[in-house]
């Protein structure tokens, strides 16, 4: 390997990203969209709305940094599943939790990638609670999604400047 190539790499895997403003906007998504979603949902809900209320205020606030592939690619093991089952409640389970777990691996593999502790801790997380919520129904699904997996972006987020000054000294040094 040649030096250039090599200092290529090093600079691309080094880049000191900020990740406060991604965190946020997830985070408010999570817990706006998914809260919602808990309240409208088992058998007295606190708020009688449509369901496509509460989807839409999820999809709207993820649509700043979604990532089209790996949705693309739940959409079609969702669809599919729900046809071999029969089975229109697939979808209702399977959408809030199977993003989550689609999320979390991408925030591990871009924790892994750029030495990210907080980004692959936080993928870690969301990951595990994301599955771990499918053994809930209704309301409790989804404030599992919203208050443990919004609430954990809002840490990542207060946590974030921290990680990203240590980050910026580590890469002058």
């Amino acid at each position: 390997m040649s030096q250039t190539t090599y200092t290529q790499q090093r600079s691309a895997v080094s880049v000191v990203l900020d990740n406060r403003l991604s965190y946020v906007s997830f985070g408010l998504a999570w817990l706006v969209g998914h809260g919602v979603n808990a309240l409208t949902h088992g058998d007295d809900p606190v708020v009688d709305l449509p369901s496509e209320i509460p989807a839409s205020l999820l999809v709207v606030g993820l649509l700043a940094a979604s990532w089209p592939i790996g949705f693309g690619a739940l959409f079609l093991i969702i669809t599919a599943l729900s046809a071999a089952l029969d089975e229109q409640k697939v979808h209702t389970l399977m959408w809030p939790t199977a993003s989550g777990l689609v999320v979390g691996l991408l925030y591990l593999a871009g924790g892994a990638v750029y030495r990210d502790r907080l980004q692959y801790v936080l993928g870690t997380w969301l990951a595990l609670t994301s599955s771990a919520a499918l053994f809930l129904h209704g309301a409790p699904l989804y404030w599992v999604l919203a208050l443990a997996g919004g609430g954990s972006y809002l840490v990542a987020a207060a946590l974030e400047p921290r990680r990203h000054a240590k980050a910026l000294l580590a890469r002058a040094s």
